[in-house]
């Protein structure tokens, strides 16, 4: 849909960053299987330095349930593995000397349930982000009609407009989250 209204324009992309936002959230989601933004929020204490892990490491992919983590910087390897082993991710890597290995276990049907809920939750947040972009948005094309920028029946089209891009954004937050609950339920 073509949008010339510039207050439309500005929420559409809003929304288009929620939306990029639901995506990256849920990527973080382990589902069972190997993913590399599984590590997209580890740093590493590199020579005083807090840095991304996927800044100083080659990170792979060798099969459905392992990520190969290839230090660029073998004395990193250590660092690399304490980084690990302190975040949040719950796997224990497996250090033979030149790379890191960390299997992703087999999640057990109440762990998919819950993590299911996860996602549901995330895309909720997500909707709310969506109708509040809306509603500023409304608020600004009502207060253009009392500013004389439009008139009512301009207002009435604007707002259709307005309406039509949140459902679709919120369709696209549902297709999102569709395929994450997919994905982990399936694993």
């Amino acid at each position: 849909m073509k949008i010339s209204n510039p207050i439309i324009k500005e929420a559409q992309e809003k929304m288009s960053k929620s939306e990029d936002s639901l995506q990256r959230e849920l990527g973080n989601i382990r589902a069972g299987r190997a993913n590399a933004s599984l590590l997209s929020r580890i740093n590493v204490n590199y020579y005083g330095v807090e840095t991304p892990l996927n800044q100083m490491a080659q990170i792979s992919v060798p099969e459905a349930r392992v990520l190969l983590v290839k230090p660029y910087d073998k004395s990193a390897l250590k660092d690399v593995e304490h980084a690990i082993l302190a975040s949040d991710l719950g796997i224990s890597p497996a250090n033979d000397g030149s790379a890191i290995r960390l299997v992703i276990p087999q999640l057990t049907e109440e762990r998919r349930q819950e993590l299911a809920k996860q996602v549901r939750a995330k895309t909720e947040d997500g909707k709310v982000a969506v109708r509040n972009i809306r509603r500023d948005m409304m608020d600004q094309l009502k207060q253009s009609e009392k500013d004389g920028d439009l008139n009512e029946d301009e207002l009435h089209s604007l707002e259709e407009q307005a309406q039509q891009v949140t459902d679709e954004s919120v369709k696209n937050l549902d297709l999102i989250a569709d395929d994450k609950e997919k994905e982990i339920l399936e694993g």
